[in-house]
Protein backbone atom coordinates (compact mmCIF):
# COMPACT_ATOMS: atom_id res chain seq x y z
CA UNK A 1 0.00 0.00 0.00
CA UNK A 2 1.38 3.43 -0.91
CA UNK A 3 1.40 6.18 1.69
CA UNK A 4 -0.49 9.46 1.40
CA UNK A 5 1.83 12.26 0.24
CA UNK A 6 2.39 15.45 2.21
CA UNK A 7 1.77 18.86 0.72
CA UNK A 8 1.22 22.22 2.37
CA UNK A 9 -2.49 23.08 2.38
CA UNK A 10 -2.00 26.59 1.05
CA UNK A 11 0.25 25.29 -1.71
CA UNK A 12 -2.40 22.74 -2.66
CA UNK A 13 -5.13 25.38 -2.82
CA UNK A 14 -2.93 27.73 -4.85
CA UNK A 15 -1.95 25.11 -7.44
CA UNK A 16 -5.03 22.91 -7.96
CA UNK A 17 -5.69 23.53 -11.62
CA UNK A 18 -8.40 22.09 -13.82
CA UNK A 19 -6.51 19.22 -15.45
CA UNK A 20 -8.46 17.97 -18.47
CA UNK A 21 -5.90 15.74 -20.20
CA UNK A 22 -5.36 12.39 -18.49
CA UNK A 23 -3.36 9.26 -19.17
CA UNK A 24 -5.29 5.97 -19.13
CA UNK A 25 -3.04 4.45 -16.45
CA UNK A 26 -5.13 2.95 -13.64
CA UNK A 27 -5.41 4.56 -10.21
CA UNK A 28 -4.35 2.18 -7.42
CA UNK A 29 -7.19 1.08 -5.14
CA UNK A 30 -5.66 2.64 -2.01
CA UNK A 31 -5.12 5.99 -3.73
CA UNK A 32 -8.70 6.07 -5.03
CA UNK A 33 -9.98 5.15 -1.59
CA UNK A 34 -7.97 7.95 0.04
CA UNK A 35 -9.33 10.69 -2.21
CA UNK A 36 -12.88 9.40 -1.78
CA UNK A 37 -12.43 9.30 1.99
CA UNK A 38 -11.19 12.91 1.92
CA UNK A 39 -14.54 13.90 0.46
CA UNK A 40 -16.33 12.42 3.47
CA UNK A 41 -14.58 14.87 5.83
CA UNK A 42 -16.38 17.87 4.36
CA UNK A 43 -19.01 19.74 6.39
CA UNK A 44 -22.71 19.46 5.56
CA UNK A 45 -25.87 21.09 6.87
CA UNK A 46 -26.92 19.28 10.03
CA UNK A 47 -23.99 16.90 9.49
CA UNK A 48 -26.34 14.57 7.58
CA UNK A 49 -24.02 14.07 4.57
CA UNK A 50 -26.81 14.08 1.95
CA UNK A 51 -24.48 13.09 -0.89
CA UNK A 52 -22.88 9.94 -2.27
CA UNK A 53 -20.18 9.27 -4.89
CA UNK A 54 -20.35 6.67 -7.63
CA UNK A 55 -16.75 6.09 -8.70
CA UNK A 56 -17.08 4.91 -12.29
CA UNK A 57 -14.22 2.67 -13.40
CA UNK A 58 -16.05 0.37 -15.79
CA UNK A 59 -14.85 1.16 -19.33
CA UNK A 60 -18.25 0.67 -20.96
CA UNK A 61 -19.94 3.01 -18.49
CA UNK A 62 -17.21 5.62 -18.94
CA UNK A 63 -17.77 5.47 -22.70
CA UNK A 64 -21.50 5.89 -22.15
CA UNK A 65 -20.86 8.98 -20.02
CA UNK A 66 -18.61 10.35 -22.77
CA UNK A 67 -21.33 9.79 -25.36
CA UNK A 68 -23.77 11.72 -23.18
CA UNK A 69 -21.28 14.49 -22.44
CA UNK A 70 -19.95 15.25 -25.92
CA UNK A 71 -23.13 16.67 -27.54
CA UNK A 72 -23.80 18.74 -24.42
CA UNK A 73 -20.29 20.19 -24.62
CA UNK A 74 -20.55 20.89 -28.35
CA UNK A 75 -23.73 22.91 -27.80
CA UNK A 76 -22.17 24.77 -24.87
CA UNK A 77 -18.97 25.47 -26.82
CA UNK A 78 -20.91 26.89 -29.78
CA UNK A 79 -22.82 29.20 -27.45
CA UNK A 80 -19.60 30.20 -25.66
CA UNK A 81 -17.77 31.00 -28.90
CA UNK A 82 -20.71 33.03 -30.19
CA UNK A 83 -20.30 35.45 -27.29
CA UNK A 84 -18.72 38.83 -27.88
CA UNK A 85 -14.91 38.75 -27.84
CA UNK A 86 -14.73 42.54 -28.13
CA UNK A 87 -12.49 44.09 -25.53
CA UNK A 88 -10.47 40.95 -24.93
CA UNK A 89 -6.74 41.29 -25.39
CA UNK A 90 -4.80 38.92 -27.60
CA UNK A 91 -3.43 37.32 -24.46
CA UNK A 92 -6.95 36.82 -23.05
CA UNK A 93 -8.18 35.37 -26.34
CA UNK A 94 -5.24 32.97 -26.47
CA UNK A 95 -5.95 31.87 -22.90
CA UNK A 96 -9.61 31.32 -23.72
CA UNK A 97 -8.73 29.27 -26.78
CA UNK A 98 -6.31 27.11 -24.80
CA UNK A 99 -9.05 26.43 -22.27
CA UNK A 100 -11.52 25.52 -25.02
CA UNK A 101 -8.99 23.21 -26.66
CA UNK A 102 -8.43 21.41 -23.35
CA UNK A 103 -12.18 21.20 -22.76
CA UNK A 104 -12.64 19.79 -26.27
CA UNK A 105 -10.05 17.14 -25.47
CA UNK A 106 -11.84 16.23 -22.24
CA UNK A 107 -15.18 15.92 -24.01
CA UNK A 108 -13.78 13.62 -26.69
CA UNK A 109 -11.64 11.58 -24.30
CA UNK A 110 -13.76 11.53 -21.15
CA UNK A 111 -13.62 7.76 -21.15
CA UNK A 112 -9.80 7.82 -21.08
CA UNK A 113 -9.86 9.10 -17.50
CA UNK A 114 -9.52 5.90 -15.43
CA UNK A 115 -12.15 7.04 -12.93
CA UNK A 116 -15.06 9.47 -12.96
CA UNK A 117 -16.46 10.51 -9.58
CA UNK A 118 -20.18 11.16 -9.90
CA UNK A 119 -21.59 13.15 -6.96
CA UNK A 120 -25.22 12.39 -6.17
CA UNK A 121 -27.47 14.01 -3.57
CA UNK A 122 -30.80 13.41 -1.84
CA UNK A 123 -32.83 16.64 -2.15
CA UNK A 124 -34.95 15.66 0.85
CA UNK A 125 -31.94 16.04 3.15
CA UNK A 126 -30.53 19.36 1.95
CA UNK A 127 -30.57 22.34 4.30
CA UNK A 128 -32.09 24.87 1.89
CA UNK A 129 -32.38 28.03 4.00
CA UNK A 130 -32.65 30.43 1.05
CA UNK A 131 -35.83 29.03 -0.46
CA UNK A 132 -38.49 31.63 -1.15
CA UNK A 133 -36.17 34.61 -1.49
CA UNK A 134 -37.19 35.25 -5.08
CA UNK A 135 -33.80 34.32 -6.54
CA UNK A 136 -31.94 31.18 -7.56
CA UNK A 137 -31.48 28.95 -4.51
CA UNK A 138 -27.84 28.06 -3.85
CA UNK A 139 -27.55 27.16 -0.17
CA UNK A 140 -28.38 23.50 -0.71
CA UNK A 141 -25.15 23.14 -2.66
CA UNK A 142 -23.27 24.03 0.52
CA UNK A 143 -23.92 20.47 1.70
CA UNK A 144 -22.42 18.98 -1.50
CA UNK A 145 -19.66 21.10 -3.03
CA UNK A 146 -17.32 21.25 -0.02
CA UNK A 147 -16.99 17.47 -0.49
CA UNK A 148 -16.19 18.04 -4.16
CA UNK A 149 -13.46 20.52 -3.21
CA UNK A 150 -12.02 18.07 -0.68
CA UNK A 151 -11.80 15.49 -3.44
CA UNK A 152 -10.06 17.96 -5.79
CA UNK A 153 -7.49 18.88 -3.14
CA UNK A 154 -6.89 15.24 -2.25
CA UNK A 155 -6.27 14.46 -5.93
CA UNK A 156 -3.80 17.35 -6.01
CA UNK A 157 -1.95 15.88 -3.04
CA UNK A 158 -1.77 12.50 -4.77
CA UNK A 159 -0.45 14.00 -8.01
CA UNK A 160 -3.69 13.17 -9.82
CA UNK A 161 -5.28 15.53 -12.32
CA UNK A 162 -8.99 16.27 -12.10
CA UNK A 163 -11.61 18.82 -13.07
CA UNK A 164 -15.10 19.67 -11.83
CA UNK A 165 -17.79 19.42 -14.51
CA UNK A 166 -21.56 19.84 -14.28
CA UNK A 167 -22.76 19.59 -17.91
CA UNK A 168 -23.82 15.97 -17.44
CA UNK A 169 -26.41 17.12 -14.92
CA UNK A 170 -28.46 18.03 -18.01
CA UNK A 171 -28.53 14.32 -18.86
CA UNK A 172 -29.54 13.29 -15.36
CA UNK A 173 -32.26 10.76 -16.30
CA UNK A 174 -29.85 8.86 -18.56
CA UNK A 175 -27.06 9.03 -15.97
CA UNK A 176 -29.43 7.79 -13.30
CA UNK A 177 -30.38 4.80 -15.45
CA UNK A 178 -26.76 4.04 -16.35
CA UNK A 179 -25.48 4.10 -12.77
CA UNK A 180 -28.65 2.75 -11.11
CA UNK A 181 -29.12 5.89 -9.03
CA UNK A 182 -32.47 5.63 -7.22
CA UNK A 183 -35.17 8.28 -7.12
CA UNK A 184 -35.25 10.98 -5.83
CA UNK A 185 -31.45 11.28 -5.89
CA UNK A 186 -30.04 13.86 -8.27
CA UNK A 187 -26.59 14.58 -9.72
CA UNK A 188 -24.50 17.60 -8.72
CA UNK A 189 -20.99 17.13 -10.11
CA UNK A 190 -18.80 14.90 -12.24
CA UNK A 191 -15.04 14.76 -11.61
CA UNK A 192 -12.90 12.90 -14.18
CA UNK A 193 -9.70 11.77 -12.43
CA UNK A 194 -6.41 10.55 -13.89
CA UNK A 195 -2.67 11.00 -14.03
CA UNK A 196 -1.88 14.23 -15.94
CA UNK A 197 -0.88 13.77 -19.57
CA UNK A 198 1.03 17.04 -19.56
CA UNK A 199 2.20 19.43 -16.84
CA UNK A 200 -0.78 18.97 -14.59
CA UNK A 201 -1.07 21.29 -11.62
CA UNK A 202 0.65 24.63 -11.21
CA UNK A 203 0.14 28.29 -10.25
CA UNK A 204 -3.38 29.60 -10.71
CA UNK A 205 -4.58 32.78 -12.41
CA UNK A 206 -7.28 34.41 -10.28
CA UNK A 207 -8.53 37.87 -9.36
CA UNK A 208 -6.66 39.64 -6.58
CA UNK A 209 -8.07 39.17 -3.07
CA UNK A 210 -8.80 42.93 -2.87
CA UNK A 211 -11.33 42.46 -5.66
CA UNK A 212 -12.96 39.44 -4.04
CA UNK A 213 -13.07 40.13 -0.29
CA UNK A 214 -14.16 43.25 1.59
CA UNK A 215 -14.06 44.55 5.15
CA UNK A 216 -17.27 45.41 7.06
CA UNK A 217 -19.28 46.39 3.94
CA UNK A 218 -19.53 45.39 0.30
CA UNK A 219 -16.61 47.22 -1.30
CA UNK A 220 -14.91 47.96 2.03
CA UNK A 221 -11.12 48.06 1.64
CA UNK A 222 -9.12 45.24 3.20
CA UNK A 223 -6.37 46.19 5.65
Amino acid sequence: MSHAPRIDLYEAMATTRAVRRHRPDPIPDDVLRRVLEAATWAPTGGNVQPWRIVAVRDAQKRRALRDLYLPLWERYRAHYRSGEAAGLSEQALAKRDRMLDAADHLARHLDVSPAIAVFCFDPRLLAVTDAGLGRTSVVGGGSIYPAVQNLLLACRAEGLGCVLTTLLCQAEPAVRDLLEIPEPWGTAAFVPIGWPERRGHGPLSRRAVERMAFLDRFGGELP
